[in-house]
């Protein structure tokens, strides 16, 4: 018998969420099983642990889209007892039982190895959301994006995928705007490598210029809405933004074709859940040379799985800073 956050949903459709001991016949069948280490908390974590979002098919469940750990037992000849193991993504933690449990029965193929240099605590002081940034970096960087064009622009900079995303831009010799909500954010972030930190009201208003001034090299967002609107106008010639999350709303806002077919810019939609596996591979290789690793610890917020509820519900309100890293054996 092991601990696991399991999610019920009762007759009227309401949903609870507690720590339960269950037994290694009750995990899904998939061919690797993973005595797992430590999870972390991202935005779908927040919805699967409360009403689902949409998100989990059948009750009840396990959330938790991250983990990392070390394999047990492996039907497939990639993986072997004692490899240690990251899983992020592949709609684990939403269709299938993830991360918020002592152990998890996964497909060989939603792992990757651990990349050498990071631990399976640090692995989830980055994940899916560290994971997505450094995809978005790449991203830009193929666009042409290089050191010395101009400052980058990070939106919800104080987030886990923003605050990973900051601290890679700047250790790469970026100079980095970072735009947060958050009156209190600014030594954080700039602690992480910001060089200016801008108020999200700046660009909480919608307009209908078809172009303002270039201002931006490139650009990771993560909030959509009316800021994503403001921001493509304000790009430079030729410049990209990585559209990862949508924080301000689905609907971009006040957006108008100019950008694109005036200055040449470029929106890149970034998704981690469904990358192939050696784009993985890249990714966390990138991870561990260009995240300076010092920084990464002042990110985290340490939990164990009882405090999920509350922090789930924290998440979606946008209370959360940083990486909250689940020690699921406290």
């Amino acid at each position: 018998m092991f601990k696991a956050l399991m999610v019920e949903r009762d007759a009227d459709g309401k949903t609870s969420a507690s720590v339960r001991r269950i037994a290694l016949s009750d995990l899904p069948e998939a061919a690797v099983t993973v005595a797992v280490e430590y999870s972390t908390l991202n935005y779908k974590d927040g919805l699967c642990i409360g009403p689902g979002g949409g998100l989990v098919r059948n009750y009840p469940h396990v959330p938790g889209i991250d983990f990392a750990g070390t394999g047990e037992v492996s039907e497939d000849p990639r993986y072997s007892p004692g490899d240690k193991v990251v899983l992020t993504g592949w709609r684990v933690g939403e269709a299938h039982w993830g991360g918020y449990a002592q152990k998890a029965r996964v497909l060989a193929d939603w792992l990757v190895p651990l990349p050498e240099g990071l631990t399976t605590r640090q692995a989830m002081a980055v994940g899916t959301a560290g994971l997505t940034a450094m995809l978005g970096v790449i991203a830009l960087e193929r666009q042409g994006l290089a050191p010395g064009q101009g400052p980058v622009l990070v939106t919800g900079a104080s987030g886990g995928v923003g605050s990973v995303a900051t601290a890679i831009l700047a250790r790469l010799g970026h100079e980095v705007a970072a735009v947060t909500g958050s009156a209190d954010a600014g030594d954080y972030l700039r602690s992480l490598g910001a060089a200016r930190i801008i108020a999200r009201e700046e660009l909480a208003e919608v307009t209908r210029k078809p172009l303002e001034s270039e201002l931006w090299a490139g650009c990771i967002d993560t909030v959509a809405g009316v800021m994503l609107g403001r921001v493509l106008k304000q790009m430079k010639y030729g410049a990209s933004v990585a559209a990862i999350g949508l924080a301000g709303g689905a609907v971009i806002e006040g957006a108008l074709i100019t950008p694109f077919i005036l200055r040449g810019v470029n929106l890149l939609g970034i998704d981690s859940v469904m990358q192939p596996y050696e784009n993985r591979l890249e990714a966390w290789r990138r991870v561990a040379t260009d995240l300076p690793l010092d920084l990464l610890e002042s990110m985290v917020m340490p939990a164990t799985l009882g405090d999920l509820p509350r922090l789930g519900a924290e998440i979606l309100k946008g209370q959360v800073r940083g990486r909250v890293v689940v020690d699921v054996n406290a």
